[in-house]
C-alpha cells in the first residue's frame, strides 16, 4: 500500500459537487452547559453569551472534499454556487494548489451552517443547523455548458455529495453520472433521515450508475429504517459484525460497494465479501469535516485499487489527523502514510 500510495497519480481530473456552506463551528463542552447558559439568559430577559470558543470556516461536503483531494496532491474540479463574497473566499483558499484545482463558480447564495460540537468525557457529537441557499435547487442547468460537459466526461471520478440537502440531487447524479461512463462513481447523500424513502427509491432506480455509497452510521440507520429492517446499527453501535452484516445487507438490496464508516471503525461490503478496519485512537479536537476526509482518502483507495482492508485503514488514518488537528487541516500523503507506518504492520 505504502509505495503504490506513495507514487500514484490519476490521468484526469476529479470532478466534486455541489455544495459549499460558510461554517461557524461553535463549540462547548457539554449540551447541559448550554442548555444552563441558555436558560439563565431566557430567565434574565436575554443578554449576551461571553466566552464562547467559535471558529470560522469554509464547508459543505464538496468543498470538503475538493480541498481534501488536492492537499493529498491530486488534480480537481470543483462545481458549485456562492455570491462573490463566497466565491472570494474560495479563490483564496484554494488559490494555493495553482492549477491542480479548477474551481466552477456559478453566482448564487451559497449555504450557511452553524455546527455545535459538543464533548465530554463520554462522547463527542455535532449537531449542524443549516440555510443550505441555492444548493437546494443545483440541478444539471447550473452544469450544462459544453465545457462544463467536456469536463464531466474526461473525468476519472465525479463524487457527489450532501444529496440530501438539494430536492434536485436526483436530476443531478443521473446528469453527471450518465455523461461519465469511463469514471468512478461515488454519492456520500449526508443525512437522508427526511428523504430517506426517497434516497432509498433513488439507490433502487441508479444502481446501475453509481459505484460506491459511503455513508455513516446515522445515513445508515435511516436507509435500513427505510427498507423495513428498522435502525439496525442504533441496536449494538459497537459490534464490529454487525456494521459489516449491515454494509452487506444495503450493498445486497442495491448492487452497490458499501462504504461504512462510524465511530468505532469503517467496514466495505460489495454483497458477497466484507472488511472492517478499526479506527485509530486520537484525541478529538474537532469533529466538523472529518467524515468529507475519509471520503477523499476513500475515493483514492479506490482509484488506486488497493485492497479494500487497505483502502479503509487509508481513509481511517485520514480521518483521525483530521480529528486530532485543531487547525481544521487536512492532512497530506505524506503525514498520512507515515501515520500509517508508525501504527500499522502491513505483513
Amino acid at each position: 500500500m505504502f509505495e503504490r500510495l506513495n507514487h500514484f497519480s490519476v490521468d484526469n481530473s476529479i470532478v466534486v459537487l455541489p455544495d459549499f456552506f460558510m461554517d461557524r463551528i461553535v463549540r462547548f463542552n457539554s449540551e447541559n452547559k448550554l442548555i444552563d447558559m441558555l436558560n439563565s439568559k431566557k430567565t434574565f430577559g436575554g443578554g449576551s453569551i461571553r466566552g464562547i470558543q467559535t471558529f470560522d470556516i469554509k464547508g459543505g461536503n464538496a468543498v470538503n472534499v475538493a480541498y481534501c483531494l488536492a492537499k493529498l496532491g491530486f488534480c480537481v474540479t470543483l462545481f458549485t454556487v456562492a455570491n462573490k463574497l463566497g466565491a472570494a473566499v474560495l479563490q483564496s483558499v484554494f488559490s494555493k494548489f495553482g492549477k491542480k484545482m479548477d474551481l466552477n463558480i456559478t453566482d448564487g447564495k451559497h449555504g450557511t451552517t452553524t455546527s455545535l460540537e459538543f464533548e465530554d468525557q463520554k462522547s463527542a457529537v455535532n449537531i449542524m443547523m443549516s440555510d443550505v441557499g441555492d444548493l437546494e435547487t443545483y440541478g444539471a442547468d447550473r452544469i450544462s455548458r459544453q465545457q462544463d460537459l467536456k469536463k464531466i466526461q474526461s473525468a476519472s471520478c465525479v463524487i457527489l455529495t450532501n444529496w440530501a440537502s438539494n430536492q434536485m440531487g436526483t436530476e443531478l447524479a443521473s446528469y453527471v453520472f450518465s455523461n461519465s461512463s469511463k469514471a468512478l462513481h461515488f454519492i456520500d447523500p449526508a443525512d437522508i433521515e427526511s428523504r430517506r424513502d426517497e434516497f432509498r427509491d433513488t439507490l433502487k432506480d441508479m444502481g446501475n450508475i453509481i459505484d460506491v455509497l459511503s455513508i455513516n452510521e446515522n445515513e445508515c440507520n435511516s436507509l435500513t429504517h427505510s427498507l423495513g429492517l428498522g435502525s439496525m446499527l442504533s441496536k449494538d453501535p459497537s459490534n464490529k459484525d454487525l456494521i459489516k452484516k449491515v454494509a452487506k445487507i444495503i450493498s445486497e438490496k442495491f448492487d452497490i460497494e458499501v462504504d461504512l464508516h462510524t465511530r468505532i471503525g469503517s467496514a466495505w461490503s460489495n454483497g458477497k465479501e466484507m472488511d472492517f478496519e478499526s479506527a485509530f485512537a486520537v484525541e478529538i479536537r474537532t469533529l466538523t469535516g472529518s467524515g468529507d476526509c475519509w471520503d477523499a482518502a476513500d475515493v483514492i483507495g479506490y482509484l488506486a485499487k488497493i485492497p479494500p482492508n487497505e483502502r479503509l485503514l487509508f481513509s481511517n488514518a485520514c480521518s483521525a489527523l483530521y480529528i486530532q488537528n485543531e487547525s481544521f487541516e487536512t492532512p497530506s500523503m505524506d503525514e498520512i502514510l507515515e501515520f500509517l507506518y508508525n501504527h500499522v504492520s502491513m505483513d
